[in-house]
């Protein structure tokens, strides 16, 4: 025969835990006479066949016939009272749950008005308390098979995240926007998440918003967006950065003396419109002025390499460098570069 229980206590509750199941497995023997001890902050439910009967505030109890009348109704009156009935006792902790953790398991997909679609995590805490304790257990309990604390946070925080990315998807707000609206995004996911919380017999006391974050990948995408806002004219950036190649090519030793032309110059040769588009913009106001007055177009330095040589007379390397294999410009050759002073250049030109 099934050892019957005299005495229905859980004495070792802990602060975090919310339900205890007396016995752990199976289904307790009890009778009319056993002692029912609840202490402060719990309520004792009586459950059976998926439903919540009797249930017990802090104190000590003695199951009778007047205390436990749905119980009676259920097994009939028991003989002499001594006869056992079979049943589970959950002890529900009735104090406030602070600083439970919520966060999105998986990121939330949203349409983005800067960014198109992003994919975002989101995280913040809450805090909650049993407000009906038998219909907490029969919800949780007898409907979700659940009285273990991590198995019903577990769903609590799917509730909530549900809510939350429904409500993101209602304010239409940019990625950009939402830091500033964390406090009413926990508001309206409260306002929403509060209701199904009652359903079970929980009541939602807060709800924080700490953080709506981009994944790797859509930060990413954030990273090479605000770049390209950096750099503006994207058009006049890539001329730029196509005529600096090219001079950068030339001057190096692969470049400079026309050997390494499939560096130097064959980039010349493919970009070549670009470069001639940067260099006219750039010294369109000077060139005009020289092609008229004679000027020399300002910051020319005193020492040139063949690229700056080139531009300066306004031909092509190829036919600087001719000029000087005819001796008919002076320059020193360094290694396979050429440096030309600004001063034979001119007299050269003047000759």
């Amino acid at each position: 025969m099934a050892r019957i229980i005299d005495v229905i206590e859980v004495p070792n509750q802990q602060r975090d835990e919310m339900v205890r199941r007396l016995p752990e497995y199976g289904a307790g023997d009890f009778r009319f006479g056993s002692q029912v001890i609840v202490r402060e902050s719990q309520q004792a439910v009586f459950f059976r066949d998926g439903k919540a009967y009797d249930t017990f505030g802090p104190g000590r109890h003695t199951i009778t016939t007047a205390n436990a009348p749905l119980l009676t109704d259920l097994i009939g009156k028991a003989t002499g009272g001594r006869t056992p009935f079979t049943a589970e006792v959950y002890f529900v902790n009735m104090r406030e749950f602070l600083d439970e953790k919520w966060g999105t398991s998986e990121p939330i997909s949203l349409r983005d008005p800067d960014l198109g679609l992003v994919r975002l995590r989101a995280h913040g805490t809450y805090s909650l308390q049993v407000q009906d304790p038998a219909l907490f257990v029969t919800k949780i309990v007898g409907t979700q098979g659940m009285y273990q604390t991590p198995q019903i946070t577990r769903f609590l925080r799917g509730i909530i995240v549900a809510r939350l990315t429904d409500m993101l998807g209602e304010m239409g707000k940019g990625l950009f926007d939402l830091p500033a609206l964390y406090d009413e995004i926990g508001a309206g996911a409260r306002a929403k998440v509060q209701d199904d919380f009652a359903n079970v017999g929980i009541q939602l006391k807060t709800l924080y918003v700490n953080s709506i974050s981009p994944t790797e990948e859509t930060a990413k995408a954030i990273d090479e967006r605000a770049q390209m806002g950096a750099i503006g004219d994207m058009e006049a950036y890539l001329k730029f950065q196509t005529a600096r190649g090219i001079r950068d090519a030339a001057q190096s030793e692969g470049g400079g003396g026309l050997a390494g032309a499939g560096v130097g110059l064959g980039a010349g040769v493919g970009m070549g419109a670009a470069m001639a588009s940067v260099i006219s913009q750039s010294a369109s106001g000077q060139g005009n002025q020289q092609a008229g007055g004679g000027a020399a177009p300002a910051g020319v330095p005193d020492i040139m390499t063949l690229s700056e040589a080139a531009a300066y007379i306004r031909v092509g390397e190829e036919g600087v460098l001719s000029i000087i294999q005819s001796g008919e410009l002076r320059a020193k050759k360094i290694g396979t570069s050429y440096r030309i002073s600004k001063k034979a250049i001119d007299e050269y030109l003047s000759s």
